[in-house]
């Protein structure tokens, strides 16, 4: 399998790709996406994504395969980003308690001879937080810098009632869907 380009300083999508035994290196692309004013949940992902690989590809030539992602969390139609400080976070997470939350993940994959653009979303059911869980959980600053808050991997996951869809969308690449694309 080719060497790649994760045009992401994200250590969760780091960790998937390590995961999947997709060899890479990894290169912030300089795109801010608070700069986007988009209420639409997958408009925004999309353009999000696709404003990351324009930063990459207007940095960098294209001399290895390009992936680039964003992840957008979502409950009550609301786009919930990242955490501004703890008090953001635990009203972002009251948000999700006890309610239906998905995870959309858009990646744009761009080589040479190929370009891939998916937009994938998870549907997670989740039972009320444990308001001492919770506080257990923002004293800790895992939630920091991840969208929504949320860590289906972690404090999330022991109140997942239902889930569909793939968890490495949740986490923020949809590497499943990825690797036909790498052979």
């Amino acid at each position: 399998m080719q060497t790649i380009v994760l045009g992401s300083s994200s250590i969760t999508r780091a960790e998937l790709l390590s995961r999947f035994g997709v060899p890479f290196v990894q290169r912030d692309t300089g795109f801010d996406e608070e700069q986007l004013r988009i209420d639409d949940p997958a408009h925004f992902v999309y353009h999000a994504t696709k404003g990351k690989m324009q930063s990459y590809l207007e940095t960098y030539a294209l001399d290895m395969p390009v992936l680039c992602a964003d992840t957008v969390v979502t409950a009550n139609r609301q786009i919930l980003r990242k955490a501004k400080d703890r008090a953001d976070a635990k009203r972002i997470l009251e948000l999700q308690s006890g309610n239906t939350v998905s995870i959309m993940t858009c990646m744009i994959y761009k080589s040479k001879t190929c370009e891939l653009i998916d937009l994938a979303s998870t549907n997670y059911r989740f039972a009320p937080f444990d308001k001492a869980d919770l506080e257990a959980y923002l004293n800790t600053d895992a939630w920091v810098g991840k969208a929504g808050a949320c860590m289906v991997e972690g404090f999330c996951k022991s109140y997942i009632h239902e889930v569909t869809g793939l968890e490495s969308t949740a986490m923020g690449l949809s590497v499943e869907r990825l690797l036909p694309f790498l052979s």
